[in-house]
C-alpha cells in the first residue's frame, strides 16, 4: 500500500511539474499563436492595409510634400513582413507603390539633409535587397552616405560642424527619435553592401546618445529639459538598439556598450509593462493611458532580444508574447491601429502628455505592428 501511495504520488508531481512546465513554456512561446493572433494573420492584414492607403501626410487631408518617415517605417516594416513570410507578390506590390518615386512622383523623395529625410533610404535599400534592381541601391547608399558627408544645405547649424569634426553625423540633434532614424539607413546600407563601415557609424553614433541621455534606470527623458519617458520616444531607442544589434558584427568595439545600454533599457520596461501587456504613454506613470506606438515599439525590441538570444526566453518571452497578444486586441476591422498618440513635441508638463489625442489609424502605430510580425517571424 505504502508503495502504491509513493507511487501516485511520484506520477502527481511528474504530471504537476510537467503541466507548470508546459504552462511557463507556453507563456514564453513566440511562435504558436490563436487563431486571427499569428504573425503571418496580422502581418498581411496592416500590410494590405497599407498598400491601400494613399501616402500620409499626418493626418491632414492635403497630400504631403514629401514622403515622411511614419510612412517610411510602415514601408520598411511591410517590406520586412514581405520578407521573413515569403510573400513575393507583396514585395511587388510595395515596389509597384514605389515606382513612381523614380518618375511622376520624384518630388516627394526627400532631400538628406535630415534624420526624419534621410530614414527614407532605408526602403530604397530594402527594395534593393529583395529585387536586386541597382536604382533602389543606388538611391538608397546615396541617402546614407549624405548623412555622413559634410555639412551642407539650409539645415545646418552652428553645432554640425562639430559633430561632423567628432566622426559623427552633421544631423545629430541629440534628440531620442534620431537612434531609429539614424541607425535604420546606416543599418540597411551594410546589410545591402557588406560594408562594415555603414554600421561602424551607426554604433560610434548610438555610444554617444547613450553616454548622453539614457537615464540610471535605463530609459530615456523625452528632452533632458523634460523628465517625463514618453512611450513613443522611449520606443524610437528600444527599436533603434534592436535594428543595430541584430546587424552589429560581435567583434565591433562598441557592441558591448550598446547591449549593455539595451538589457539595462529592457530590464526597467519589464518593471513597468501593465498586468494587461501594454505600455503607457508615460511610461512610469500608472494613471497614464495604455498607448500602442510604443508598446509596439518595445515588443519588436524584446521578441528581437529573445530571438537572439541576448535576452533570457523564460524571462522576457511571456513579456512579449504578453504585449504582442494585447497589441492585436487593438487593431480593428479594417486594420487600423487604435489609440496611437499624435505627433508630439517636448514640454516640461505632465498633463500635457496624458491629453494627447488618441489616434486610430496612424503609422507611428501601424509600422511597428509590421516591424513586431516580421521579427515573429525572424
Amino acid at each position: 500500500m505504502k508503495t502504491m501511495m509513493a507511487g501516485l504520488l511520484t506520477v502527481l508531481v511528474i504530471s504537476t511539474h510537467t503541466a507548470s512546465a508546459q504552462k511557463k513554456s507556453g507563456a514564453a512561446d513566440l511562435v504558436h499563436f490563436p487563431k486571427g493572433c499569428s504573425p503571418k494573420e496580422v502581418g498581411k492584414r496592416v500590410a494590405a492595409r497599407f498598400v491601400a492607403s494613399p501616402h500620409a501626410n499626418f493626418g491632414r487631408p492635403a497630400p504631403p510634400s514629401r514622403i515622411n518617415y511614419p510612412e517610411v517605417c510602415t514601408w520598411y516594416g511591410a517590406l520586412a513582413f514581405a520578407r521573413e513570410s515569403g510573400d513575393k507578390a507583396l514585395t511587388q506590390q510595395l515596389a509597384t507603390r514605389f515606382e513612381p518615386l523614380f518618375t511622376t512622383e520624384s518630388k516627394l523623395v526627400p532631400v538628406p539633409d535630415h534624420v526624419d529625410y534621410t530614414v527614407f533610404g532605408s526602403v530604397p535599400l530594402e527594395l534593393y535587397m529583395q529585387t536586386k534592381d541597382a536604382r533602389y541601391l543606388e538611391m538608397g547608399q546615396r541617402f546614407a552616405d549624405k548623412q555622413w558627408g559634410p555639412p551642407e544645405g539650409p539645415r545646418v547649424k552652428p553645432e554640425s560642424q562639430g559633430f561632423y569634426d567628432r566622426g559623427l553625423t552633421w544631423q545629430t540633434r541629440m534628440w531620442i527619435d534620431d537612434m531609429f532614424m539614424i541607425t535604420a539607413v546606416q543599418s540597411q546600407a551594410y546589410r545591402a553592401t557588406g560594408n562594415v563601415e555603414y554600421i561602424n557609424r551607426a554604433a560610434r553614433e548610438m555610444v554617444v546618445y547613450l553616454d548622453s541621455l539614457q537615464q540610471p534606470n535605463g530609459l530615456f527623458y523625452h528632452a533632458p529639459d523634460v523628465p517625463y519617458f514618453w512611450g513613443r520616444g522611449d520606443g524610437w531607442m528600444a527599436a533603434g538598439m534592436s535594428e543595430l544589434l541584430r546587424s552589429l558584427p560581435k567583434d565591433n568595439p562598441n557592441r558591448e556598450r550598446i547591449m549593455k545600454g539595451y538589457k539595462i533599457m529592457m530590464a526597467s520596461l519589464l518593471k513597468y509593462q501593465a498586468s494587461d501587456g501594454m505600455w503607457r504613454q508615460l511610461i512610469d506613470d500608472p494613471e497614464s493611458w495604455p498607448e500602442t506606438s510604443g508598446t509596439g515599439m518595445f515588443t519588436f525590441a524584446m521578441i528581437t532580444g529573445v530571438k537572439n538570444g541576448w535576452l533570457d526566453a523564460a524571462t522576457y518571452g511571456p513579456a512579449a508574447r504578453k504585449a504582442w497578444m494585447a497589441l492585436v486586441t487593438y487593431i480593428d476591422e479594417h486594420a487600423d491601429v487604435r489609440e496611437v498618440c499624435e505627433g508630439t513635441n517636448k514640454k516640461n508638463d505632465r498633463q500635457y502628455y496624458l491629453d494627447r489625442s488618441r489616434i486610430t489609424g496612424d503609422m507611428h502605430g501601424q509600422a511597428p505592428v509590421l516591424w513586431c510580425a516580421a521579427a515573429l517571424l525572424r
